[in-house]
């Protein structure tokens, strides 16, 4: 099989698994794939999510995993696959053990992923409502809303459950159990604002639900930690040793640290156009548009500066325009796939108007300077 064919089915199991990963990311996850030696569709079970972190934010790492450990992207050999349920909670046979040592990997979760014979355990998952502390059921009961220490002692309880079943609950998961949560008791965990519900009605319940499931998981995923300091013989970067991160937190990004220059790009081109922005920020009236296209193309530089621990201060004179709306929006775009400005306006237009009547019937009543602010808004708007 060539090099070209083998990259085909591989880019066809990430997207069977992430279909909606953009042709960059997918790019960037083959390249990693790549890095770390698979060289058939067979070595992806042996990826962890640890491996896939720097390209995918953590859920979609833990989807690529599970996937294929548990062989649901058909892309590992068909003898990596159990026939059935039976087979994985009975006790093999000596003979059977010995002689299909694959099989017997496959019967057992992998540690970090749910059993591969429950993928919709989310469905039938009973809701520990039993173990719930009394006061906060007698609140559930009578339609009274709990307090915030009642929810998030409510959240823990039923996340510890979960992770009993799964350890790595997805979204769809708590997505789940939250709207079973809120149609029990809808009185009490709904989302609501003035007597109108927030959207589907259960959005901040599933967000707490996850945000405990990633607290849970937090010692196993990425932070950012520094080296010992190394010895001058083996320290050859400008950057000093105790100042580059040798792991670093990747959640949210689709380009945190690229492999390789754009092939348009030289070293040499990379240091040109960085001194050519250096004189443009000296100057009053620079073009923007110029300023950013600068800003991408030196994007792999920039990056590899800041992930070796470069400091503020060194940063912001070798790259003025990180620190300007300018380069910090267009600097972001490439790190998140996300142009923050358009994103904000976006959701000002959608939520705009409920927000500014929150604050009005709400928060203006209480904080002058917020009731100043609108004064002086609808002033500007006449």
């Amino acid at each position: 099989m060539t090099e070209s064919q083998v990259l085909k089915k591989i880019s066809d199991a990430i997207a069977r698994v992430l279909p909606d990963l953009s042709d960059q990311v997918v790019k960037s996850v083959e390249d990693t794939l790549k890095a770390l030696g698979a060289t058939t569709t067979d070595d992806l079970k042996y990826i962890t999510e640890g491996d896939l972190l720097p390209v995918l934010k953590p859920i979609q790492a833990r989807r690529l995993v599970a996937a294929w450990a548990h062989n649901d992207s058909s892309t590992s050999t068909p003898n990596l696959v159990c026939s059935s349920p039976v087979v994985a909670h009975s006790s093999p046979s000596p003979a059977s053990a010995s002689s299909s040592p694959q099989s017997s990997t496959t019967t057992s979760s992998p540690s970090g992923s749910c059993t591969p014979f429950m993928p919709n355990w989310a469905d039938s998952f009973e809701i520990p409502w039993q173990k719930l502390p009394e006061e906060l059921v007698q609140n559930l009961e009578r339609q009274k809303r709990p307090s915030a220490r009642q929810r998030r002692e409510m959240v823990r309880i039923v996340v510890s459950e979960m992770m009993k079943i799964c350890k790595n609950p997805t979204k769809h998961n708590t997505t789940e159990i939250a709207k079973r949560m809120v149609a029990k008791y809808p009185k009490s965990l709904q989302d609501v604002i003035d007597g109108d519900v927030i959207g589907l009605g259960y959005h901040s319940l599933v967000k707490q639900l996850k945000s405990r499931v990633e607290n849970v998981k937090r010692p196993d995923t990425p932070r950012i930690r520094k080296r010992k300091a190394a010895s001058d013989d083996n320290d050859t970067d400008e950057i000093p040793a105790e100042q580059k991160a040798s792991v670093q937190d990747t959640y949210g990004c689709v380009s945190w640290e690229p492999k390789h220059l754009p092939l348009s790009e030289t070293v040499e081109s990379q240091v040109e156009k960085k001194e050519e922005m250096r004189k443009l920020f000296k100057e009053i009236n620079y073009n923007i548009d110029v300023v950013k296209e600068l800003v991408k193309c030196t994007y792999f530089t920039q990056r590899k500066d800041i992930n070796k621990g470069a400091s503020i201060q060194k940063l912001c004179q070798e790259w003025p325009f990180l620190f300007t709306e300018v380069g910090m929006t267009a600097h972001f775009q490439e790190l998140t796939g996300v142009n923050p400005m358009e994103t904000f306006l976006t959701n000002v237009d959608k939520k705009g108007a409920r927000l500014l009547n929150f604050l009005k019937c709400v928060d203006a009543q209480k904080h002058k300077q917020v009731l100043n602010a609108l004064l002086k808004l609808q002033t500007e708007r006449g």
